[in-house]
């Protein structure tokens, strides 16, 4: 299985944690160990699934809106976005839990014009407010047909490190990675409002590989 980069550092604090547990809990519980090996090896376990990489054949995509994170749609709605569209939109919002993959990929293809990092509060990802008020990224992309695209990534209360790679003048690829977000939070992608929505609250997705919207021409 392959692993992100960004599972470095978490693997050898919990590596050694692991270690050191384990080692304590055999010489002073002898057989009785096993009561917290079991669950320890477990929670081990779920560390390297939720840095798991996942083989996709990502498709070029040029009106397509695709699915940037793996997780369920929660929210889509028409809002005001008013940090870069200044503008009414439709905002799809897609809640990750801790079990799905954590790659945070383009929802379309074209410019990267603006990216920020927003210092901020921790509520929980699927509070409405978390969009405005929690730790986020906010990134900018000139797709199809001149429409632009605002997609931003929030931390939630797990979620304290957020990480985007991009940056202004790069070439989007719809589905192709830009950032990564640890333990569980949520994705909003802010559309046109003639943009032609395919996907429903409840949805379950797949990133780079599930079509959400298609952006008209």
């Amino acid at each position: 299985m392959k692993l992100h980069k960004e599972s470095k550092g978490t693997i050898t604090v919990a590596t050694l944690f692991f270690i050191v547990v384990a080692a304590l809990s055999i010489y002073y519980l002898k057989f009785w160990s096993l009561l917290v090996l079991v669950p320890l090896l477990i929670i081990y376990g779920l560390v390297f699934w939720f840095f798991r990489v996942p083989h996709r054949h990502i498709l070029d995509h040029k009106e397509n809106v695709i699915a940037p994170v793996d997780g369920k749609v929660v929210m889509i709605k028409e809002v005001e976005e008013n940090e870069f569209l200044k503008t009414k939109a439709i905002q799809v919002s897609i809640f990750m839990s801790p079990l799905n993959v954590h790659i945070c990929r383009y929802p379309v293809t074209g410019k990267v014009i603006y990216k920020r990092y927003h210092p901020g509060k921790y509520l929980v990802a699927w509070h409405e407010k978390s969009s405005t008020d929690n730790e986020r990224t906010t990134v900018a992309v000139q797709a199809f047909n001149d429409h632009t695209v605002v997609f931003r990534q929030i931390a939630g209360y797990v979620a304290r490190r957020i990480m985007f790679y991009c940056k202004e003048g790069d070439h989007a690829k719809a589905g192709h990675e830009f950032g990564f977000i640890k333990f569980g939070s949520r994705m909003d992608v802010f559309l046109p409002l003639d943009t032609e929505i395919l996907c429903k609250i409840g949805d379950k997705t797949k990133g780079g590989l599930d079509v959400l919207a298609k952006l008209s021409v």
